[in-house]
Formats: structure tokens, sequence, C-alpha cells
């Protein structure tokens, strides 16, 4: 499931994301805010709170976050920055060793850093 959130500074998109994120969250949610900002042209700097997550619905959603990744790296002119903050060990060693596959700066942070993770990309 995913949830729109509250990121504490404006031009910030924020998700909570729980349980299992299925095709039908990512595409109704997820992806039309992010899709926006880079088909503007503007900056991305996105908030994704992970919490009692239970992974990934397969059924294509894994071949749509490819072609979300697509998207992004085909603006060199915007900056990314994505701060990820959960608690979630394997969620953590994960983002630690694939978000380099992810276009711009993914930072990873824990549930007592969110407030660091928010002015980080305050300031980016």
């Amino acid at each position: 499931m995913v949830t729109v959130a509250d990121a504490g500074a404006p031009g910030i998109l924020a998700f909570v994301i729980s349980e299992r994120l299925t095709r039908a969250d990512y595409q109704d949610v997820l992806l039309p805010p992010i899709a926006a900002r880079i088909e503007r042209g503007e900056d991305l700097r996105a908030l994704a709170v992970i919490e009692d997550f239970h992974g990934l619905e397969s059924a294509g959603l894994v071949t749509e976050l490819k072609a979300a990744a697509r998207l992004g790296s085909g603006q060199r002119s915007i900056a990314i920055a994505i701060a990820v903050v959960s608690d979630i060990d394997w969620v953590r060693r994960s983002l630690s060793l694939f978000g380099w596959l992810v276009p711009g700066e993914v930072r990873v942070f824990t549930g007592e850093q969110r407030a660091a993770a928010e002015a980080w990309l305050a300031g980016v």
C-alpha cells in the first residue's frame, strides 16, 4: 500500500509504503506525481517512508519500475534526490547494494533520522 504523506517542506513528494506494493499502488499513487515532475523538467525530491513492508507484487511491477527508472535517467538536466526512511534491515541493505541503479542520489535513513532525511531533501 502507498499513501501520500506530508514531506515537511514545499516541493518534496512524500510517500509511506507499507505491507505489499501492488501494481495499482504504483500506477495510481506513486508514479503519477513523479512522472509529472520529470516530464515538466522539475527537480525531483522524494521522501519514501517504508514501514511494515512485505515486498512487491510481482505481476508486471518490476518491469514498470525499470521503465520509471529509465524515465528519470533520460532527464540529465534535472536533479533527483530520494531519501528512504526505514528500520527494516533487508530494505536498508537492498538499497545500500542497489541504490546506485536509481538515477540521481539515494540516501537511506533510519526512522529516528526522518527529520535529517527531510532536512537533506530541503537543502538539495
